[in-house]
Formats: structure tokens, sequence, C-alpha cells
């Protein structure tokens, strides 16, 4: 493997992150396009390790991936509506795997370039932490086919995809004392020293109060807990998703996720 020095991890980083934007007009899975997607892999996991975000994040984007419940054409050029739409979700993608090569860079800028490697204890943490995550962003919306009733519906559909997929969790076993009230998290991962907690989105007034009722969770969770996980399943009540989870960005190893039904 590599030993890379600083400077020249900084200067390979910066010119993966340039190139993503000469994929744009390339294919998924082209030649040029698989020939970056290696060197990025190879690069990051020299730099980064195996079990770091960096290299994490990246290895799970779906290339040019077609959502469900995408429009597509029923009748005309078929194939050729496919195509495109591909490519406009490959450009998207192009996009996210800057924006990680451009985080690895920022993140290392400040750092000793021995320091940012993951070693494989702290690799186990972050790789089961990203396995939660991309439960319930990839996962969590298929499995509830009817809109729910009431929180408890999603924790019960999140408990069956955590079993699915094999992660042991206590559920409601842990009680925190905090600021002369007791909380207690829907799902608890002591392995990774992490809480996942459920909240679901079924009218308007929720939008308004979920960032202080989510707030006043970290402040008692964090007592106790490193890594939190909100997951907010949303019944088309928060209008826009991206400022309501960066309302939370400057809490460390929090992460808030709206699904949308």
């Amino acid at each position: 493997m590599k030993k890379w020095t600083k400077e020249e991890a900084l200067e390979t980083l910066q010119k993966l992150a340039h190139e993503a934007d000469t994929l744009r007009h390339s294919q998924v899975f082209s030649t040029e396009h698989t020939i970056w997607v290696t060197k990025c892999l190879d690069t990051l996991e020299e730099i980064f390790g195996l079990e770091s975000r960096y290299y994490l994040s990246f290895d799970v984007i779906q290339w040019g991936n077609i959502p469900s419940g995408t429009m597509i054409k029923r009748y005309g050029d078929i194939q050729s509506d496919i195509n495109s739409k591909r490519h406009k979700f490959f450009i998207r993608d192009l996009g996210i795997a800057k924006g990680l090569l451009l985080g690895a860079i920022s993140y290392l800028k400040d750092r000793e370039i021995a320091d940012v490697y993951i070693k494989e204890e702290s690799g186990i943490e972050a790789s089961l932490v990203l396995k939660v995550l991309n439960i319930a962003e990839q996962k969590l919306r298929k499995v509830i086919r009817e809109k729910p009733e009431n929180e408890k519906q999603v924790q019960v559909a999140f408990e069956n995809l955590l079993i699915g997929a094999d992660i042991q969790y206590g559920r409601e076993v842990d009680s925190i004392e905090y600021s002369s009230k007791t909380y207690t998290p829907d799902f608890s991962l002591e392995k990774i020293d992490l809480v996942v907690e459920i909240k679901l989105c079924n009218r308007g007034e929720r939008e308004k109060e979920l960032p202080e009722e989510i707030n006043d969770d970290i402040l008692a969770y964090k007592t106790k807990y490193k890594n939190l996980i909100f997951i907010v399943y949303d019944l088309g009540f928060i209008r826009d998703k991206d400022r309501f989870c960066g309302s939370f960005e400057e809490h460390e190893n929090v992460s808030v996720k709206v699904i949308k039904h």
C-alpha cells in the first residue's frame, strides 16, 4: 500500500475532484468513469482507511440509479427517456462524489496525514453507523406501504429492517435522567455507542414542534451516547428538508434524516 505525504494526498484528491467535472459528458460505467471510480476508491482507502466514512460513503454511491417512483414515458422512445433520466442521476451522483472528495480535502487540511487513517476499531463503529443510516434512507420508505397513523408503526418497520440486517439493538431498554425528565430512546446500539430515535411528522404543527423536541433529546442522549440518529418520517408537511436537517449540523456525531412517504 502506498505511503502518502499530506501534500501528495491533497494534490491527488484535488485532481480527482476536478476530474469529476470532466466526466459530466461521459456515460455511467464507461471506461473513463470506471477508471476514475477505481482511482478514487484506491486513494480513499490508502489515505483514510477501508472503514473510513469517506471510503464507505463513496463506495455505496449507486451510479445513475433511477429511484423508484420516477416517471418514465409509456409511449414513444421509452429507452431514450430512460437513458436521459439515468444520465441526470449520474450527474447528481458525480456531484455527491465530488462533494465527498472536497470534504476529505477539507478534513485532511486541518490534520496530519497519520491522524486521518481509521483503524479497525473506529472503522467498525463508523461502518455500522453508516449501515444504520443507509437502512433508514434506502429501505424504510419501501417497507411502509400505507401512511402510518402513529410513530409506533414506523418504529416496528424500522425494527424489522434491523432484524433483517442482523444488527443487534435494544428497544426502549434505557432510561436517561436529564433536567428533571426521563428520556427513553427508541433504539440503542451499545456496540457502536448509538441511539436511534423515530419521529413522525403527521400534521403541519409538527414541523415547528420537532426541532425543539429533537434538540431536547440531543442534550439528554449526549450525556450517555456518542452517536445519535433521528429519523423523521414525514407525511408531506416538511417543506424544505435540507433546511430542516441543516439546523442540527452544529451538533457533532448527530444525524437527522427526513424520510418522505
